[in-house]
């Protein structure tokens, strides 16, 4: 097959998603009061209710529908005052009551939008939409979103012996109603996306939102946050749509990226040889890097769906969305902003940051400590804190104010980041201890600057000749003259000073 950018050349892709996600942050499921728990043994979490007995009635969780109201503000969708749950029926052993309660055409959420950065080239290629261009060469694309529906999610199914986990080459299957019944909330968007790049970012955009939101831990790894991926080609230039196939259960950003590229470029090799493209479901396999039909896809009309009888219609009033909306955090998107504009940082690694509300709240504890080295601290934070995992904010600040004094370096910086690391020492004190503070007196380096040019005359004759490069070797001359003792950045900018002059 072509590569994805030769395809893209001739052909547009179609993309919408729709991402799945468990709201881990609640205590109990969507209709019964049973624990919700990913850890426990397998099916010690249920009851009549998430199985579906016969005479068991649902009672909604208040708490799920105050997270999909949270979502949608912060999403900005319209919130509907008046919804009802319907009843989806299919035959699979992970729902045993053969129907899932979800919502029907009017869902709590409607009609929102999520703004999209996507960075470099691939944004200039949509003139379908109205693109906002950056100041930093980054772009924003509007991605609507068709709603933000509620549901209970299905069991987990074990396929044994399976390859990839498919059922269809399994020797049995095992399933475990734990998960029956989770509060599920599902994020539908229109086909606005366009590349497997933007496909991606937009879930990974989604995600820090909701972890800013408290609503779910948004693990891919375990299943809390997945995606389904619909994508149809079209000839550059026609605006009707193709026909499209669904890929399931992607369960991470790579996996999501690399089987819609797959599907693109696997779509367009059936159109131009003649062929055509149907309706299905596809199944990703990693290992073999590609999609396989899994079903001839279903429609509306096949699951039969009707309002639940036991459940009644839901009326939200405007204090419960008002009540709602002052929960709402502040987001990725502002805090970022915020970050440039009051302590200004750059664009990405004030994006970094605010993605992360974890991050973000060590990084503005840390920031409070050492206002006047505010660039030098989202520097740390970014860069070496990934790297331990038991540094206070205290000992970051301490350390931003050291390296923005000139007294340690970024390396030494990341060895006194070890030494302090679980314990509750000062990075100024274990500096002085191991003798690593540097000197920035200008007389005492001028005196070694000197006496390194006067030893490499060749070297000054090279960079006069325009051999800029030079200059390294020079600092590095100074730093051992000095015992490592000397500040490298001085020493670079009294060895510029002398040559140039």
């Amino acid at each position: 097959m072509k590569k994805l950018a030769e395809v893209l050349k001739d052909w547009e892709a179609v993309i919408g998603l729709e991402i799945h996600t468990e709201l881990t942050a609640l205590n109990t499921k969507m209709f019964c009061d049973c624990k919700l728990s990913h850890t426990d043994p397998p099916n010690t979490n249920v009851c009549p209710v998430c199985l579906g007995m016969p005479g068991a009635l649902p009672v909604p969780n208040q708490k799920a529908i105050e997270a999909i109201v949270m979502a949608g503000l912060a999403t900005n969708c319209k919130i509907q005052p008046r919804s009802y749950f319907y009843r989806k029926h299919y035959f699979y052993p992970d729902m045993s009551k053969n129907f899932q309660t979800t919502q029907g055409p009017v869902a709590f959420c409607m009609y929102g939008r999520l703004d999209l950065e996507v960075r470099g080239q691939g944004a200039m290629e949509r003139p379908d939409f109205t693109i906002k261009k950056e100041v930093d060469g980054s772009y924003v694309a509007p991605i609507q979103i068709l709603r933000i529906h509620m549901e209970e999610d299905a069991a987990k199914m074990v396929h044994v012996g399976g390859v990839d986990g498919r059922i269809a080459s399994a020797s049995k299957s095992l399933i475990d109603y734990n998960r029956c019944g989770a509060p599920l909330i599902e994020l539908v968007t229109k086909p606005d996306l366009r590349t497997p790049e933007e496909a991606r970012l937009f879930m990974e955009q989604l995600r820090q939102v909701f972890l800013t939101l408290g609503i779910s831990d948004c693990s891919l790894e375990h299943g809390s946050m997945r995606c389904d991926g619909n994508v149809s080609v079209r000839r550059r230039g026609d605006h009707r749509l193709g026909t499209k196939t669904e890929i399931k259960n992607l369960n991470s950003f790579k996996s999501l990226h690399d089987a819609l590229e797959y599907e693109i470029r696997r779509q367009a090799e059936v159109l131009e040889g003649g062929g055509i493209i149907r309706q299905e479901t596809r199944h990703w396999e990693p290992s073999k890097r590609r999609t396989v039909t899994m079903r001839v896809k279903e429609t509306a009309d096949d699951y039969r769906m009707y309002p639940d009888p036991d459940l009644a219609p839901f009326d939200l009033s405007q204090a419960f969305v008002d009540y709602c909306r002052a929960r709402v955090p502040e987001l990725p998107a502002a805090k970022r902003d915020r970050y440039v504009a009051a302590y200004g940082l750059r664009h990405r690694d004030a994006s970094q940051i605010a993605g992360d509300p974890t991050t973000a709240q060590f990084f503005e504890n840390a920031a409070r400590l050492a206002p006047e080295s505010v660039a030098t601290v989202a520097n740390i934070v970014i860069n070496m804190i990934p790297a331990t995992e038991r540094v206070t904010e205290a000992q970051v600040a301490s350390l931003a104010t050291l390296l923005s004094q000139d007294a340690i370096t970024f390396a030494q910086a990341r060895e006194v980041l070890e030494l302090v690391d679980g314990t509750h020492k000062d990075p100024q004190t274990v500096v002085d201890e191991q003798g690593m503070r540097q000197s920035t007196d200008a007389n005492a380096l001028a005196t070694t600057v000197d006496e390194v040019l006067a030893r490499c005359a060749d070297q000054v004759r090279q960079y006069g000749e325009g051999n800029k490069k030079v200059i390294g070797y020079l600092v590095g001359q100074c730093m051992k003259a000095s015992k490592g003792t000397g500040n490298p950045k001085r020493f670079n900018q009294l060895l510029k000073e002398r040559l140039e002059n």
